[in-house]
């Protein structure tokens, strides 16, 4: 190579390669992705699971179509987005609730944070975590009634209970050993996902499953999930015991909740979060420790929502901070 053109930018002309993805390729793959957490949320919870996702499904799917009619866009319902968000926001749901629950949050999640913000790539937040924030606030007691897997699809009556972060919150890790016989009985539980929860947050294995596939095919990295993970069981192990420092259980905090399928599937959302690699590990562990402190500190037993919500608010300036030095560009003294 010649002296001086190691710095230039080369353009030739077409034909350039052309990758094979495309939206509504990533889109209708993601979906695919869920489907064994799904299958095992149906699997614990029964028909009202189903109920539940497909009324979530169904509100995003017309909120989309009636507001891009109005506004007089090219309907879009092809390009999955919409069932995608859907799909998520029904894993954020418990199974009993009522049915106009998740039709207005389905609203709220695509009609408001999306379609009003332009549409498919120009919004703020994420979408699901909306509607779910939504329904959370409007309805809280709906919203933290939780059911008891009984694994067993025909079964329509379920008994409640708590999740097992809200046992960790209330009355410690003792009385959710007790509730679950022994420490590997617990870590084997939650792996399973035979506890409460919403839909999509039961089961580890099924989760993992489907990121695994994502990772494998480039659609996500694990640098946000990675650096999301190790500071919220950092900070469990420092902070999370009765004990005193250094005495917390990291294990119960990664595998309980929303962590998993917060981490892999909505924390990693294309529009919300940062572009960059050091932004992307810095919006992870940003996730991370908002949703230990919430979990540790505030109200909530559970922080992944909020913390997500928050660290989007920050991605602009994250992306401003990490941003990639223009080619061939000479920094300045």
């Amino acid at each position: 190579m010649e002296a001086g053109k190691e710095n230039k930018l080369i353009v030739s002309v077409s034909p350039h390669i052309k990758s094979s993805e495309s939206v509504d390729k990533i889109m209708w793959t993601v979906t695919a992705t869920l489907l064994p957490t799904f299958v095992m949320g149906v699997y614990y919870f029964g028909p009202k699971a189903v109920i539940v996702t497909l009324l979530c499904i169904i509100g995003s799917l017309l909120s989309e179509y009636f507001v891009q009619k109005l506004a007089g866009k090219d309907i879009s319902l092809k390009d999955g987005s919409a069932v995608l968000t859907g799909l998520l926001l029904g894993m954020n749901m418990p199974s009993t609730l009522p049915f106009y629950i998740p039709l207005l949050s389905s609203f709220v999640a695509v009609a408001i944070t999306k379609q009003l913000f332009g549409g498919l790539g120009y919004n703020v937040f994420n979408p699901a975590l909306m509607g779910r924030a939504f329904a959370l606030i409007t309805w809280p007691r709906a919203m933290t009634t939780w059911a008891q897997p009984i694994a067993n699809f025909t079964g329509m009556d379920a008994k409640t209970t708590a999740t097992p972060l809200g046992i960790l919150k209330e009355q410690g890790l003792d009385k959710l050993l007790e509730v679950f016989g022994s420490k590997m009985h617990l870590y084997s539980e939650l792996l399973l996902g035979h506890r409460a929860g919403s839909l999509g947050e039961t089961s580890v294995i099924a989760i993992l499953i489907g990121a695994a596939f994502l990772l494998l095919r480039g659609y996500i990295t694990l640098r946000i999930p990675a650096a999301f993970l190790a500071s919220v069981a950092a900070g469990a192990w420092v902070f999370g015991g009765k004990q005193g420092i250094f005495t917390g259980d990291p294990l119960v905090h990664v595998l309980s909740g929303g962590l998993m399928l917060g981490a892999f599937y909505m924390a990693t959302d294309y529009v919300t979060c940062p572009t960059t690699k050091k932004g992307q590990m810095l919006f992870g562990a940003g996730c991370g420790l908002l949703t230990i402190l919430i979990r540790l500190k505030a109200g909530y037993p559970e922080g992944v929502m909020f913390s997500i919500l928050i660290m989007n608010c920050f991605t602009p300036l994250i992306d401003r901070g990490f941003r990639t030095e223009v080619f061939g560009a000479k920094k300045k003294a």
